[in-house]
């Protein structure tokens, strides 16, 4: 009897947990929110009375991103570099870009493509193709590619004039290879910017919206889900990540070279057809000049359009140091009422230009100021 009666304590014991554990309440299981109950297991939870609603912001961050997924590719290149102990070596980049038409041609950043044996796009519903290049941009950092694809959805290119600082925008790309990855932010300001090569790039975006290695080349997109501009480089204060500063290409500039790009195979770059010596405010009163900025023309290229509109070069051998230079000739001070201090504001001018446009050069001949009307023409065929 002394033994049975440890056994049934026990017993009575397990079998009040048990009837607690599995018909009473605990103390988490009691409701939070209103809302229909449901039971997972033996624990009550309290589920929402209906499906959640999007305010008005989140609705168009969702707009965007599937109006314009669709058209984001993610671009994988293949080089090759020369290892002295394994020979040639492929090595891999990645960037992003986005379909401009329904042939198939996809616009990117030239740094993405730049020197590729290889590149392969793939799209969000995961399908992969081989992707030819057709045209490249050093200088604007811009590539078009082009894929053998039907059905593709081409992206809505806006307009980049008129973009003001505050402005909502997205970017959509592949960071760190994390493919179809959305950002946001604001245009934190519109500025010059030097390019990967130095080349400027006038009123480059500037933008707070997450970009990171991967989003280059991708599309930077207002709230309509039209591109305004091509993201393509990042100021990072020496971390290899996104800073809050980062800037893209806006399209107009695309825009004004694709038909070059597609056709061609790289842009008709326009020149004047003239060698120049950028003028210092010390070097102008050396030499005497009328103003103490600009670029004074030492010759002008035979049958160029700078001979042709009648600008004149230098007939007056001296010597910068141990460089041969020529006097005498025209001083380049404006182009179109945009002041031009030195070779670097006369290419940024070029790049805003096609072959065949017509400019108006402001320039020096003497003490006499004149305007010049000029037909430019096409570099490499001036070279």
């Amino acid at each position: 009897m002394k033994t049975i009666r440890p056994i049934l304590l026990a017993l009575l014991i397990v079998g009040a947990f048990y009837f607690i554990t599995t018909h009473r309440h605990l103390p988490f299981d009691l409701p939070v929110a209103s809302g229909d109950h449901a039971h997972v297991g033996n624990v009550e939870i309290t589920e929402a009375a209906s499906p959640q609603d999007f305010d008005p912001e989140e609705q168009v961050n969702i707009s965007v991103y599937k109006k314009v997924l669709p058209s984001v590719v993610n671009i994988t290149s293949t080089a090759v570099a020369f290892d002295f102990f394994y020979g040639a070596v492929p090595q891999e980049g990645q960037g992003s870009g986005f379909v401009i038409d329904k042939e198939g041609h996809i616009l990117t950043n030239y740094h993405v493509v730049a020197n590729a044996r290889q590149v392969e796009v793939t799209f969000s519903n995961r399908k992969k193709y081989k992707a030819q290049v057709i045209g490249m941009d050093q200088s604007h950092d811009l590539a078009v590619i082009k894929i053998n694809a039907t059905s593709v959805v081409p992206a809505v290119l806006g307009d980049s004039k008129g973009l003001v600082v505050g402005q909502k925008v997205f970017a959509i790309g592949n960071p760190f290879g994390l493919s179809g990855t959305m950002t946001r932010g604001i245009i934190s300001s519109m500025r010059s910017i030097r390019g990967p090569d130095g080349t400027p790039i006038d009123e480059a975006i500037q933008t707070d919206a997450a970009i990171n290695p991967g989003n280059s080349g991708g599309p930077l997109l207002n709230s309509r889900g039209e591109v305004i501009g091509i993201n393509t480089m990042i100021a990072t204060g020496g971390a290899n990540q996104s800073a809050g500063v980062g800037f893209a290409i806006p399209i107009n500039a695309a825009k004004a070279v694709l038909n070059d790009l597609v056709t061609v195979g790289r842009v008709k770059r326009p020149t004047l057809g003239i060698r120049g010596l950028p003028i210092s405010p010390e070097l102008a009163e050396e030499l005497g000049l009328p103003a103490d900025y600009g670029v004074l023309i030492m010759q002008v290229v035979r049958d160029g359009p700078a001979e042709a509109a009648g600008l004149r070069g230098g007939n007056e051998r001296a010597y910068l140091g141990n460089t041969p230079i020529m006097l005498g000739g025209d001083l380049i001070v404006a182009i179109d009422g945009q002041e031009i201090n030195d070779l670097r504001d006369l290419s940024g001018m070029m790049n805003n230009h096609r072959a065949g446009d017509t400019i108006s050069v402001t320039i020096y001949r003497g003490k006499q100021r004149k305007e010049v009307k000029v037909r430019l023409g096409d570099a490499k065929e001036t070279a």
